[in-house]
């Protein structure tokens, strides 16, 4: 089993813990966040969408023009840009990065969120309009003759795209915990995103998505990758680890109180997509479950987004990350609540120590059956990696 990691990009310093009222971009802090990002061998790194944040794709430009590995994930929602655009932005970003994008799609989860842009389209219609979408967009990227489209949702005659992806075409992401978007991602995407549940619980959004593509026709192995997501809190033991955790619970609980200057809302307001909701109710079963998963910052923020942590030592956190690896996870997204010195620690510990358990299990199993890999061939192997990024 393989793993690659995800991070967040976020235009200025301002965070969770320590919010900037009307922080505006800080190229500078860009710069230095995306290029510590490559350095650090995080693979992908995700450009978020809000009706009230920065613009997904010229941030996501900017990251690329000063990074040499990591790929970007562009959040997109469908009632932002008509499809026949998006195709075309897309695959333009994807030639100037030479192949480095990503799309992740959201249906969206919030009634008042999607007004805020002129969208008023109930929730099954907002994931029937994405799997049209998608269908367009992979019609686009692949069909050189001009083709029509007559949907539900989109309408247009004679549309001809001459900018394809660098690789033919561009991994397509979709996230959700409802039955709609288990559908349409296994049957869709290449890519399907889950927030941070028990083991338990994410074994049977899996089986539920492999179902679903399954039941589309897709081969064992054309299923989406899974990618979990995570806010792990880390410390180099498990005592110092828990004590910054409850400093960062004190914190995210002080600025959801402070609504003007946090995008918390009050208590008491519930959720109304599925994955939100399924947090609480795991909240509500208790603070610790497994090895590390800690809930109360579900609480705290009222599950708005990816909010659940894993709290340990740098090998606490290494081991709970590799029982979701080892249930099929193979994008493991880490962002921190201090984030830029977070992504840093999780670069020096966190990411080494993971590949560190996969590529000793990946060297026995060689020896086992009869493929003894030796240290000279371990160095050889870095030395060409080493060398293909140079040429890159």
């Amino acid at each position: 089993m393989s793993a690659e990691f995800i991070s967040v990009t976020f235009p200025n310093a301002s965070n969770e813990l320590n919010p900037i009222p009307g922080a505006a971009v800080d190229p500078e802090f860009l710069v230095r966040y995306a290029r510590s990002l490559d350095d650090n061998d995080f693979n992908y790194t995700l450009i978020p969408y809000g009706s009230a944040s920065f613009d997904p794709f010229t941030l996501g430009a900017t990251v690329l023009s000063v990074t040499k590995n990591i790929k970007v994930i562009i959040a997109l929602r469908p009632n932002t840009m008509y499809p026949t655009v998006a195709a075309k932005q897309l695959a333009t970003l994807d030639q100037l990065s030479r192949g480095r994008v990503v799309v992740h799609f959201i249906a969206g989860g919030d009634d008042t969120e999607q007004a805020r842009e002129g969208d008023f389209l109930s929730k099954d219609e907002r994931y029937a309009r994405q799997e049209e979408y998608i269908k367009i967009l992979r019609k686009a990227w692949t069909t050189r003759e001009a083709f029509d489209w007559e949907g539900k949702y989109y309408q247009f005659k004679n549309f001809t795209n001459n900018v394809k992806p660098t690789n033919g075409t561009i991994p397509v992401s979709v996230g959700g915990s409802s039955a709609e978007a288990y559908r349409i991602g296994g049957a869709l995407a290449d890519i399907f995103g889950l927030w941070g549940e028990p083991l338990k619980e994410t074994k049977e959004q899996i089986d539920r998505i492999y179902a679903a593509a399954d039941a589309a026709g897709r081969a064992p192995n054309d299923r989406p990758k899974i990618w979990v997501t995570f806010r792990p809190i880390v410390a180099e033991t498990d005592d110092l680890a828990w004590a910054k955790a409850h400093r960062t619970l004190e914190l995210l609980k002080a600025n959801r109180a402070g609504t003007a200057v946090h995008p918390y809302p009050k208590e008491g307001t519930k959720p109304q997509n599925v994955g939100s909701q399924r947090l609480l109710e795991i909240a509500a079963r208790g603070e610790v479950q497994d090895r590390a998963l800690w809930y109360p910052t579900v609480t705290a923020t009222g599950a708005r987004g990816a909010s659940t942590a894993l709290v340990g030592s740098y090998q606490t956190v290494v081991d709970s990350i590799i029982d979701y690896i080892d249930l099929g996870c193979e994008l493991i997204s880490i962002r921190g609540y201090d984030n830029y010195n977070d992504a840093l620690d999780y670069g020096r510990y966190i990411i080494p120590g993971v590949r560190k358990v996969l590529r000793e299990r990946a060297e026995a199993k060689k020896e086992t059956t009869g493929e003894v890999v030796t240290k000279e061939t371990v160095n050889g192997e870095r030395a060409a990696k080493r060398a293909r990024a140079l040429r890159d």
